[in-house]
C-alpha cells in the first residue's frame, strides 16, 4: 500500500523474535560516540553472544581503522545478516508500519512512525525541490565508506529519522488514540540509559489510508500556501526533512543509484533497494528538542578576524556594526535588546573580549548560515586555522580564552522555522542544530530486506 503522491508506504518489516532479549538487540546509531571507543565497548561486553543489532551495523568509531581490519568487520556483518535471516532470528510482518513511543532521559514521550520512503522522491543537493530533502549539507566524502557496508547488505537497519511539519498534530499523534486496537510488538527499556521503547504494528488498510491522506494533506497547495506565504509554483512542497542520519540516507540514494543501472523499467519498480525504512517524527512533538552548536577556531588573530569579518559584509553591501560588552552575561542582554526581525547577531569571545556583530538585513533566513557563509571562506584562504563544532557555552567559554582562539554563541534554531528555511535557503549548513542528547538519538531495531 502506497501512494505514488507522496513517496511513503507500508514495507514488509523484520523485527526480532518475540523470545529474544530486547534490551540487548536495540543499541543507538552507529553515528553516536564516534571519540568514545569505550562506550562501543561496554556495549559490546553487554550483549556478549546474544542477538543484537549491534552485529549488523559498523559503528562509525571504526571508520578510522586500516583497510584490512574495517573489511573484515564489514565482511562479519554481512554474514551475521545472512546467518540471522537464515536461522529465523528475525520475522517479518508484511505490508507494515510501525506507531513507536520513546521514553528518553529528557522526556517522558517522542512518538514516530517506521515505514518505507521511495528514494526516487529524495535529492540531498542544496536547492532540491523533491518531496524529501537534506536539512543540512551533505558532504560526500563520507559517503564511500557507508556505501562499502550497504552495498552486499541482505538488509538494511534504519537511524533515519525524517521530520514533518505537522501542528495541528493530525497524522502521528493521533495513532496514540488507537493503541487499544493495534498490536504492541515490543515493549523494553534501552541500554546505556537509552530510555524505554514501545512499538506498535499497524497492518489495518483502514488506518494506513488515515495516515497517507494526512501526508497528501500536509502538501496540499492550500496549506503550503497558507503555511509557508511563499508561492507554491515557484517552491515545491517538502513533506520530509532530514533530522538525523542525513549521510544514512544520502547512502542508500547512492546503492540505489547504482543498483537500478542495472535493471529495466519493470525492475526499477518493484525492487527494494528502491526504498529506506525510516522513522517520521513530527517536528511539533513535545519530546523533540533543537539544541545549538556553537563554534570555536583556533590559531587566529582574534581582532584581526573580526575586522575581516566586518569588511566581508561590507562588500555585500549589508550594514553592519561591533557592540563590545564586558562579559557573556551582559552579552545575551545585549542580545535581548537587540534582537528584532531581518537582524543577526553574532555574539563572539576571544581571551577575556566579549561582544556581538550586528549585521542588517541579512542574505540568509538564519544566523548560523550567516556566520558559517563567512567561516567556510576564512578557513579556506587560512589552512593554519582549525574549527571545531561544540554544545554547551561553558566550553565556548573555556576555549576561547584561550590565546589564539575565538568562539561564537549561536542561538538554539527555533523548530518552528526548520521547514520554511529549508524551503527558502535550500539545505542549512553543517551543524545547525542538534535534535537531542546522543543518548536520546535512534535505537536500531526494525530491519528490511534490501536484495531480491
Amino acid at each position: 500500500m502506497k501512494s505514488e503522491k507522496i513517496g511513503a508506504q507500508v514495507a514488509d518489516i523484520l523485527i526480532p523474535r518475540s523470545d529474544l532479549n530486547f534490551y540487548k538487540w536495540a543499541v543507538v546509531a552507529c553515528d553516536q560516540y564516534t571519540s568514545q571507543p569505550e562506550y562501543w565497548k561496554e556495549v559490546d561486553g553487554l550483549v556478549g553472544e546474544d542477538y543484537s543489532t549491534l552485529r549488523l551495523v559498523l559503528p562509525e568509531v571504526y571508520l578510522q581503522e586500516k583497510k584490512e581490519k574495517k573489511e573484515k568487520r564489514i565482511e562479519s556483518i554481512n554474514q551475521a545478516m545472512e546467518a540471522y535471516l537464515k536461522k529465523g532470528v528475525l520475522v517479518e510482518k508484511k505490508s507494515a508500519m510501525i506507531y513507536l513511543d520513546r521514553q528518553t532521559s529528557q522526556n517522558d514521550s517522542r512518538q514516530g512512525l517506521v515505514l518505507a520512503v521511495d528514494l526516487e522522491k529524495y535529492d540531498y543537493t542544496r536547492g532540491s525541490q523533491t518531496l524529501i530533502r537534506a536539512t543540512e549539507g551533505t558532504i560526500l566524502d563520507r559517503i564511500p565508506p557507508r556505501l562499502q557496508v550497504r552495498e552486499k547488505a541482505s538488509i538494511e537497519l534504519p537511524h533515519i529519522m525524517l521530520l514533518i511539519d505537522d501542528p495541528e498534530e493530525t497524522v502521528i499523534e493521533s495513532l496514540s488514540q488507537k493503541i487499544d486496537e493495534l498490536e504492541k510488538i515490543y515493549d523494553t527499556d534501552l541500554m546505556m540509559k537509552g530510555g524505554h521503547l514501545t512499538g506498535y504494528l499497524i497492518q489495518r488498510e483502514g488506518v494506513i489510508d488515515q495516515i497517507i491522506k494526512g501526508f497528501e494533506k500536509l502538501i496540499d497547495p492550500d496549506v503550503f500556501l497558507k503555511k509557508y506565504e511563499v508561492d507554491p509554483r515557484k517552491y515545491k512542497p517538502l513533506l520530509f526533512a532530514t533530522g538525523d542520519g542525513n549521510h544514512s540516507l544520502a547512502t542508500a540514494k547512492a546503492h540505489w543509484d547504482n543498483v537500478k543501472k542495472n535493471l529495466n523499467k519493470k525492475e526499477k519498480e518493484s525492487h527494494p533497494a528502491r526504498l529506506a525504512l525510516v522513522e517520521v517524527v513530527n517536528v511539533h512533538d513535545q519530546g523533540l528538542e533543537f539544541e545549538p552548536i556553537h563554534r570555536v577556531l583556533f590559531h587566529v588573530q582574534p581582532n584581526e578576524m573580526i575586522k575581516d569579518m566586518q569588511l566581508y559584509f561590507t562588500k555585500q553591501g549589508l550594514e553592519n556594526k561591533i557592540i563590545l560588552t564586558d562579559s557573556l552575561v551582559e552579552t545575551k542582554e545585549r542580545l535581548r535588546e537587540l534582537n528584532q526581525e531581518n537582524r543577526h547577531l553574532l555574539a563572539f569571545q576571544f581571551q577575556d573580549q566579549h561582544g556581538i556583530l550586528v549585521i542588517n538585513e541579512p542574505v540568509f533566513n538564519l544566523s548560523v548560515a550567516t556566520l558559517q557563509d563567512y567561516l567556510d571562506r576564512f578557513l579556506k584562504q587560512n589552512s593554519e586555522s582549525e574549527i571545531d563544532y561544540v554544545h554547551g557555552e561553558e566550553i565556548v567559554n573555556n576555549l576561547s580564552s584561550k590565546k589564539g582562539n575565538i568562539g561564537f554563541y549561536l542561538p538554539a534554531m527555533d523548530k518552528n522555522d526548520l521547514f520554511k528555511t529549508v524551503i527558502l535557503d535550500g539545505s542549512l549548513p553543517r551543524k545547525t542544530f542538534s535534535m537531542g542528547e546522543a543518548e536520546e538519538k535512534r535505537f536500531y531495531f526494525e530491519a528490511r530486506k534490501i536484495i531480491k
